[in-house]
């Protein structure tokens, strides 16, 4: 077969298979236009990261500075500083959730009575329907120096004087985590139970018929029955390593806490509404966002390389 033969072949596959999904393609049509026009069209907006951007005189008046803008950014400690907020919350989110999540998981997909099952699953994911506000007030008053945290931990002598959760920087961080992990966890465990109720029961009826135990099937069945599901869901949220979260930092935090509680989104406000630095602030949100790419292909090739299931 010629060159040219073999080229032309997959080309008319491809149009064939267009021609074959040609409903689907014209059901999907809306939802493409929407992303292109309010995912992709702002991104125009990027060109004023590179400018001295004056609302009055527009992109095409304000004055051209290059990088100028992100030179800036990365001699301010604040921004270093949100960098470094923004990482380190993502990270601790991002295990303690997957754990709790997996964790949760688990412990429903071994439970049979149903009713126990659905009432612990509709429990612990309804918080996450909760407003972000009465989420912050209802930890304000739990992590009060008079709240129930502090009296519990007086009462077991623990401590011999109240902490002040919300006032110190080394909390800040961990608390976020937690209040995350208490908010998310039951919506997280939702794809994982169902990837656990996609694994073969003829699976455990044999490991049974062998001898193992509860814990055996978790470790030799479930586990790895659901690797597929937490490799995909690792890489898109390593995609998210740069978003740690806005709501619950920007209510929860205060002067006393600014240096561990400001994100980039958090700073991103700050310069770009508050003090009018349109160019700085779009280039911080520029940053964030290329960052996020480099590290979700990276995660997507390193899955790829040790052949695990992959996004692309």
């Amino acid at each position: 077969m010629s060159k040219s033969a073999k080229t032309a072949a997959p080309k008319k596959s491809f149009f064939r298979t267009l021609g074959r999904q040609k409903q689907l393609l014209i059901m999907s049509l809306p939802m493409l236009i929407y992303v292109l026009i309010f995912n992709y069209g702002p991104m125009w907006g990027w060109i004023t990261a590179f400018q001295d951007y004056k609302p009055k005189k527009g992109i095409s008046g304000s004055k051209f500075v290059g990088l100028d803008n992100f030179k800036w950014l990365f001699k301010r400690a604040d921004f270093i500083n949100s960098i470094r907020n923004t990482l380190a919350m993502s990270v601790i989110n991002l295990v303690l959730g997957t754990v709790a999540a997996i964790v949760l998981a688990i412990l429903i997909n071994e439970v049979f009575q149903m009713f126990f099952k659905r009432t612990v699953q509709t429990v612990t994911y309804l918080p996450h329907f909760l407003s972000m506000v009465i989420v912050v007030g209802m930890a304000q008053n739990i992590f009060a120096s008079n709240g129930p945290i502090n009296q519990l931990l007086l009462s077991l002598n623990l401590i011999k004087e109240p902490l002040f959760f919300l006032g110190e920087g080394k909390f800040f961080w961990w608390l976020v985590g937690f209040i995350n992990v208490w908010k998310e966890v039951g919506w997280n465990t939702i794809i994982y139970i169902a990837a656990m109720t996609a694994i073969d029961p003829c699976l455990y009826e044999a490991a049974a018929i062998d001898g193992a135990g509860r814990f055996s099937k978790i470790r030799y069945i479930t586990l790895p029955g659901i690797k597929s599901t937490f490799v995909i869901l690792l890489i898109m949220n390593i995609g998210h390593l740069m978003e740690a979260g806005f709501e619950l930092q920007y209510l929860l935090g205060s002067s006393l806490v600014m240096d561990y509680s400001q994100t980039i989104d958090i700073f991103v406000l700050k310069y770009g509404i508050s003090k009018q630095q349109y160019g700085v602030a779009t280039a911080a949100g520029m940053f964030k966002s290329i960052v996020a790419i480099i590290l979700l292909f990276t995660a997507n090739t390193i899955a790829k390389k040790l052949d695990e299931s992959t996004l692309i």
